[in-house]
């Protein structure tokens, strides 16, 4: 059975105007090597970790900010987050396909919640607590190009012919701020689009993006903004100790315009000085040590490390699959179906890198997991 939305009746849990919280015990176990009897032992000893949550009831009007809006990325969700607030409707070569939001984790899947007379229950994940509805948000963000989104949703070629058509004229009209744009970071191919750009040295450029997110917080009257980095995979950074190690030294390191700070770590410091959501969305090592130290001091939240929502999830769940069942896969090979910009940035050898240490890192804890299959040293 499926229901649309439910109420918690538990000593664990207590809702109020404001705030519905929450008390979690996670059991789980914990590994110790001791000497029994003079033999050493693996010994499995339970654990229990206390967690408390509190979720404000109140659906803020929420405002994302993404880093390469114009990109393949930023103009499909955009534009699909129109054509499903605007109900749009259009023909394929098959049908006339109607807007949803089918493989969205919040908005298309379910959990289960319980039985009921015997019958398993379930209801949508977007009921387990208040949550924005996506219709609701307003996008802005930052692009090296000053292509505006429908002009960049036709470049990117993901969407039909005939959707695209519709959405041009809501689209249109939204253009990109100008972004910060490194050439020693991203492939060189990439230069022919860099026509937007913030000017000056690194401190100014954290400056820059400072204020364009309190513009853009003024200008739509948004309770909270999240920015999301959406641009090309970067080259991994350097980490070098009195550059990026602490957050003394990252922000120093900022002061001098140090070449080897990102643009994803300065958009990065920007949010956290702002006290802004950053989610990083592509494989590069944004978070440095000194970022990380930043962020807890300033108790704002960062997090991210790569999308992993088309071939490298797949490969995740395949792999986790064959493992588990006893078989050893042996090599895992990715194409770029559609031919787009992602491919053009990561035919630099230092921005393929970051990717193919993603990918790697993927399937590292299930290699690890099987000693069988996949004999240590080998």
């Amino acid at each position: 059975m499926f229901i649309e939305n439910f109420k918690v009746e538990s000593p664990n849990v207590k809702y109020t105007e404001t705030e519905i919280q929450s008390v979690y015990n996670y059991e789980t176990t914990e590994l110790v090597h001791e000497n029994r009897n003079g033999t050493y032992q693996w010994i499995v000893k339970p654990k229990s970790v206390n967690y408390q949550f509190k979720t404000n009831t109140h659906v803020p009007k929420l405002g994302v900010m993404l880093v390469g809006w114009g990109g393949n990325n930023g103009s499909t969700l955009t534009g699909g987050v129109i054509a499903n607030r605007e109900g749009i409707s259009w023909a394929t070569k098959d049908k006339i396909q109607q807007a949803n939001y089918f493989g969205s984790l919040t908005q298309a899947s379910a959990i289960r919640v319980g039985s009921f007379q015997g019958e398993e229950i379930y209801a949508p994940f977007k009921s387990l607590l208040p949550m924005v509805n996506p219709d609701d948000i307003v996008f802005g963000g930052w692009d090296i190009s000053n292509m505006n989104l429908a002009d960049a949703m036709a470049r990117a070629k993901v969407f039909d012919i005939d959707l695209q058509k519709q959405l041009r004229p809501y689209m249109e009209s939204m253009v990109p701020l100008p972004g910060i744009y490194d050439p020693d970071f991203i492939a060189a191919n990439q230069e022919e689009r860099a026509n937007n750009v913030i000017k000056g040295t690194k401190q100014e450029q954290v400056q820059q993006i400072i204020k364009d997110i309190k513009a853009f917080k003024e200008a739509t009257k948004v309770d909270k903004v999240v920015v999301l980095w959406t641009a090309n995979t970067e080259r991994y950074s350097n980490l070098v100790v009195g550059l990026n190690d602490t957050m003394e030294n990252l922000l120093a390191a900022v002061d001098r315009n140090e070449a080897e700070i990102s643009p994803s770590t300065l958009y990065a410091i920007a949010c956290v000085m702002e006290n802004v959501p950053f989610i990083n969305g592509s494989p590069q090592n944004t978070f440095v040590p000194g970022l990380i130290d930043l962020a807890i001091a300033r108790n704002t939240l960062i997090g991210g490390d790569d999308f992993k929502s088309g071939q490298t999830k797949m490969k995740s769940v395949l792999v986790d699959f064959l493992v588990g069942a006893g078989i050893k896969p042996t090599s895992i090979v990715s194409y770029n179906h559609l031919g787009n910009n992602d491919g053009m940035n990561l035919s630099a050898p230092q921005t393929f890198r970051s990717k193919e240490i993603s990918k790697s890192n993927v399937v590292d804890d299930m290699v690890n997991s099987n000693a069988i299959l996949y004999e240590p040293g080998l």
